[in-house]
C-alpha cells in the first residue's frame, strides 16, 4: 500500500532518532550468490580522480509523475554542467511498490530516458518485496535490471537506449581509483534485517577496502531520521557499528533513503565526524514530514547533531571526490520543476595518504 504523508509527530526529534525495533516478519530469502566486487568500467561509470556522482533514493514515480520528472530533468540539466557527474547511485526503491516489471517502463526507464548517465546502487524494501505476488522471486526484477550477467537492452523498453545494468549482486562494492562505496540490501522489513552472512560480507569488504581514498557505506534503511513516519532503526545502526568495529575501519559517509525527505547528521564515532545522510526524496510523490521540533543544530544525544533536514521539497545529493575530500552539495526540486541548488553544502576530510 502506498505510504501516506507523515504527520507532524508527537514525540520529540531524539526520541524518533532511532528506534529500537523488534524484528519483523516479511524477511525475504536472498537471492542466490554472494556480494561482489566491481571497478568503474563493469557498470559503464568513467572511472577518474576527481570523480562526481549523483545520489537519489526513493525515487520511483508511481501515483503521481511530475516530482520524479522534476528531479530527473534537474540531473539532465546538471549533467550538462562541468564537471560532468559520471554516473547517478540509488539508494533504493527504485520501482513501487513492490518491483512489479510492468512499472520499469513508466518509473525507470522512461523517467530517465534522456539522462545519460548510467544508474547503479542497491534495492529497497519496496523492490524486494513480493506481497502483492508471492509466485514471485524478491528483488527478481532488481536483478534482472541491475544484476545482469552482460549489458543489453531490456525487452521492451529498447527505446530508451538504456542497457540493464551488470552489477554483481545486491550486495556489492563499487571500486573507484576516487573512492569505494561499499553498498549492502537491508531488506524488506520495518526498520531493515540483515543476514549474518550479509554482516560478515560487510566487515570483510570494509577491511579489504583501500586507505588511501574515502569510504562511503550505503544502505536503503537509516540508522538515524527525526521524521515523523518511520524514525531510524537502532538496529541498523547496531550492525553497522558492529561491522566498523570487527573491521578496525569507520567509513567516511553513510547514505541512505526510506525516508521521503532529506537529512543529514554528524555522529561522532572514536573522535571522528562522520555524516550519516538520508536522500530518500527524489521522486516518489509523498513526502515524510520531520519532528515538530527537528531543529537544525541540534544536538540530539552526545554522539549526534541534526545539521539540515528538507521535507518540503524534492531533490538529489551531489557528491565530488578528490584529494581524499567528499564536497557534498544538496539540490533541492519543486513537483512544477524550479531548482535550487546548494541547499545543503558540507565538506568531508578524508583518510590522510598513507606515510613514506
Amino acid at each position: 500500500m502506498p505510504r501516506r504523508v507523515g504527520l507532524p509527530s508527537q514525540v520529540s526529534a531524539a526520541d524518533q532518532l532511532q528506534h529500537s525495533r523488534q524484528p519483523a516478519a516479511g524477511i525475504q530469502p536472498l537471492p542466490a550468490g554472494q556480494g561482489g566486487r566491481a571497478g568503474g568500467s563493469a557498470v559503464g561509470i568513467s572511472d577518474s580522480t576527481p570523480i562526481t556522482l549523483l545520489v537519489i533514493g526513493d525515487h520511483g514515480g508511481i501515483k503521481d509523475p511530475d516530482p520524479q520528472n522534476a528531479v530527473s530533468n534537474a540531473m539532465q540539466a546538471r549533467a550538462a554542467q562541468s564537471p560532468q557527474p559520471a554516473g547517478v547511485y540509488t539508494v533504493g526503491d527504485v520501482v513501487y511498490f513492490n518491483g512489479d516489471a510492468t512499472e520499469y517502463q513508466p518509473q525507470f526507464y522512461e523517467a530517465y530516458g534522456h539522462l545519460q548517465l548510467p544508474i547503479v546502487g542497491i534495492p529497497g524494501n519496496h523492490d524486494g518485496d513480493t506481497t502483492d505476488d508471492p509466485s514471485r522471486l524478491p528483488l527478481d526484477t532488481f536483478m534482472a535490471n541491475f544484476c545482469a550477467a552482460k549489458p543489453a537492452l531490456p525487452v521492451g523498453n529498447e527505446e530508451y537506449n538504456r542497457d540493464v545494468e551488470t552489477q554483481p549482486y545486491c550486495d556489492w562494492t563499487l571500486a573507484l581509483s576516487a573512492v569505494t562505496i561499499v553498498g549492502v540490501y537491508t531488506n524488506v522489513p520495518d526498520g531493515g534485517h540483515l543476514e549474518q552472512s550479509q554482516i560478515d560480507w560487510l566487515t570483510g569488504e570494509l577491511t579489504a577496502a583501500p586507505t588511501d581514498r574515502p569510504l562511503i557505506v550505503t544502505l536503503h534503511h537509516p540508522p538515524y531520521s527525526i521524521d515523523a513516519m518511520h524514525g531510524g532503526s537502532a538496529r541498523m545502526g547496531a550492525a553497522l557499528d558492529g561491522a566498523f568495529t570487527s573491521a578496525s575501519r569507520t567509513p567516511d559517509l553513510v547514505l541512505s533513503g526510506h525516508v521521503h525527505d532529506y537529512q543529514r547528521f554528524t555522529r561522532t564515532v572514536n573522535g571522528k565526524q562522520l555524516p550519516y545522510i538520508v536522500i530518500g526524496n527524489s521522486g516518489y510523490h509523498n513526502l515524510h514530514l520531520l519532528a515538530k521540533d527537528a531543529t537544525a543544530g541540534t544536538q540530539l544525544t552526545d554522539e549526534v547533531v541534526f545539521e539540515f533536514g528538507d521535507d518540503r521539497r524534492w531533490g538529489f545529493l551531489e557528491l565530488t571526490i578528490a584529494a581524499n575530500t567528499i564536497t557534498g552539495s544538496y539540490t533541492a526540486v519543486t513537483k512544477d520543476g524550479q531548482v535550487t541548488p546548494q541547499v545543503d553544502t558540507f565538506t568531508i576530510g578524508g583518510p590522510a595518504p598513507p606515510a613514506g
